[in-house]
């Protein structure tokens, strides 16, 4: 049933196939005008909300609602009880994400309000957002850096989000920051040395492959083990199940660009470290407003085959936790430099890292580079 306030905002649930394309459109064209937004890619971010196609729905609960004014929709936002999260940390968040409205309080509060009485009536103790049903989707407020360019795979919001976030009441659960790296044309000395000592005192070595079936047919999913085992303590991160492991293979590594995959093992050919990275997307899904038909595909496949680009995504870097702290870290760097010379590539945009994760802070230490986004996680107990 619909909800009614005082200000004329109509709060409906999100239901049918239809409505949820209106929601996902909604979010795209909130930033239409916006030169530094990325719109997802629009059947992706449909299917995400789809049982059928999104394995991370299987231990989770959601609700979808939207907000209407004089039948226009001004806002959208998504409630997320993530279970299997919840019991790993010992908490009862009701999550919120995809939140997006026009700059309004009152459709700020309207939306909230109704997630937040949907996760109390759940018995849920707080409010926890933005952020999405895994730590794979969007998640952090950004504070900082709406002048740069937006990743795929990062959140972005309009400026005029933070003022409505404290004024609710929300209070900083935990930040993110992210880099912009000039990279070198070779890897540092002092990389390269290190380098050197990893390869004879841990007896490891760089492992290539061509292509994600390649990838498989040696390795399974058990690069996934390694992410699993290297964020099992970082914020509201939830153990992948087999079917998530499998999804996110299927959905990424088919457009990878395997010049940018490099996995590091040890001599039992295990697999302990994983960075990987792509060619920036956000121009060429801009140009198509996240829609592949009739040319968007045009636009993608022409990012993702490019020769040369100036901009590159760096997704992630995990490291088996009785691999930390001996340099692996540095062998995937010094494995990818060369590339980044070689496809004539002059900004790396890193993906959020936690300001509390000091090690891998660290690791950008020998480069060139400037802290130039920040984005934050709220809570608010309910």
């Amino acid at each position: 049933m619909p909800i009614t306030n005082p200000s004329d905002i109509v709060i409906k649930e999100v239901t049918t196939k239809r409505e949820i394309n209106r929601f996902v459109q909604f979010g795209i064209d909130l930033y239409r005008d916006n030169p530094y937004y990325c719109p997802p890619i629009f059947f992706d971010e449909v299917n995400t909300f789809d049982p059928k196609s999104n394995p991370a729905l299987e231990v989770c609960d959601f609700v979808i609602y939207m907000a209407y004014r004089n039948d226009q929709i001004v806002g959208r936002i998504v409630g997320i009880i993530n279970h299997r999260a919840n019991e790993a940390w010992g908490v009862k968040k009701c999550r919120f994400g995809w939140f997006d409205f026009v700059d309004d309080y009152d459709v700020f509060k309207a939306l909230l309000d109704a997630v937040a009485e949907w996760g109390r009536s759940r018995g849920m103790c707080c409010l926890n957002g933005p952020v999405g049903f895994t730590d794979f989707d969007h998640q952090g407020l950004l504070l900082e850096g709406f002048d740069y360019n937006a990743p795929m795979a990062s959140l972005y919001n309009h400026p005029y989000y933070v003022a409505h976030y404290e004024r609710y009441g929300l209070s900083k659960e935990a930040d993110w920051i992210e880099y912009q790296i000039t990279p070198p044309t070779e890897a540092p000395e002092r990389i390269r040395r290190i380098v050197q000592l990893v390869e004879q005192r841990c007896g490891l070595h760089i492992v290539k492959v061509r292509n994600s079936r390649e990838l498989r047919k040696r390795y399974g999913y058990s690069y996934f083990d390694v992410l699993d085992a290297a964020y099992q303590k970082l914020y509201n991160y939830q153990p992948m199940t087999q079917r998530q492991k499998q999804y996110y293979c299927k959905m990424y590594f088919p457009i990878l660009n395997f010049d940018f995959v490099t996995m590091v093992a040890n001599e039992q050919d295990e697999i302990v470290a994983v960075g990987l990275g792509m060619p920036s997307l956000s121009e060429a899904l801009r140009k198509c407003g996240g829609h592949l038909f009739p040319f968007g595909w045009y636009h993608l496949l022409k990012a993702l085959k490019a020769k040369k680009m100036t901009d590159f995504d760096l997704l992630l870097i995990a490291v088996r936790p009785d691999y930390q702290d001996k340099g692996v870290t540095s062998m995937i760097f010094n494995e990818m430099t060369p590339h980044f010379a070689k496809y004539g590539i002059q900004r790396v945009e890193t993906t959020a890292i936690l300001e509390t994760n000091y090690k891998s802070l660290a690791n950008f230490a020998d480069y060139d580079h400037i802290q130039h986004k920040r984005r934050r996680a709220f809570i608010k107990e309910l």
